[in-house]
């Protein structure tokens, strides 16, 4: 009898052995795993994925990107994990080091804005679908945008409390149904007032380039919007030179030059 249960519980053993060893062969670094299936409402997941996925997008470390301006263009890196900063213009540069935002200038006249509002402005606006992955983020459904006789969905974006600058900021998502591409973005701007707004003003997005398997902006086109919906285009801004690295930008690019004022 002993005998008998001693060899059922071999058997047994080598059978789990079996199956467990089977499970323990997948390699699931080899495996094409979207995250945004769980993580993400299946609507911003869609949008996501008709941009080149999550999942690319978050290999990379690196963005470099130039904006076109008639006085020459403005050059922004920035590191995509740590959120450091950098802008270079030839009259001034703005940068932020993961704890101060700096401003370099070549006279106290070349930089007439705001730094600490503008040095991760641009950044934010071209980063779009992907940005809107970060942490902290609400999702919510809104009612779809009609221009020019056809309907977008919308996804608003809200964060947290105590969420970056200006977390009261409110953005809608709006993409095109047939393609999940998007289309629209709708923001408010809360960095001065630091309350909420119901003005929202409008950038279109249909002017894309495929860089590295990811679908990024190629021109950015501002409207006016009156009864906060977009009525005729005001500007264009278009962005040139892109560059996506998976290697880490060198911090010291970011550090606090010598001759540069903190700026609070």
């Amino acid at each position: 009898m002993k005998n008998i249960l001693f060899l059922a519980i071999i058997v047994l053993f080598v059978s789990c052995k079996k199956n467990s060893g089977t499970k323990e062969t997948i390699n699931y670094s080899e495996e094409n795993l979207d995250v945004t299936t769980s993580i993400y409402p299946k609507n911003i997941s869609k949008v996501f994925k008709a941009h080149g996925g999550l999942d690319t997008w978050n290999k990379m470390q690196g963005l470099v990107f130039e904006i076109e301006h008639p006085e020459g263009n403005e050059k922004t890196t920035t590191a995509l994990k740590s959120r450091e900063s950098l802008i270079e213009t030839e009259t001034f540069k703005i940068g932020f080091d993961g704890d101060n935002v700096w401003l370099k200038q070549e006279d106290s006249l070349a930089y007439k804005g705001n730094a600490r509002f503008y040095y991760n402005l641009m950044f934010y606006f071209y980063a779009m679908p992907f940005i809107l992955a970060d942490d902290g983020i609400i999702y919510d459904e809104v009612e779809a945008l009609v221009f020019e006789g056809k309907s977008y969905p919308g996804i608003k974006v809200s964060y947290e409390s105590g969420i970056g600058e200006s977390s009261e900021d409110e953005y809608v998502l709006y993409y095109d149904p047939e393609t999940n591409k998007m289309t629209w973005l709708s923001y408010t701007v809360t960095y001065f007032s630091k309350e909420k707004s119901k003005d929202f003003r409008y950038i279109n997005y249909s002017d894309w380039q495929t860089i590295d398997g990811l679908l990024l902006p190629k021109t950015l086109t501002w409207y006016n919007y009156e009864n906060n919906v977009p009525t005729t285009k005001k500007n264009d801004m278009k962005f040139t030179n892109i560059k996506l690295s998976t290697d880490k930008p060198n911090k010291d690019l970011f550090k606090v030059p010598e001759g540069a004022t903190l700026v609070e």
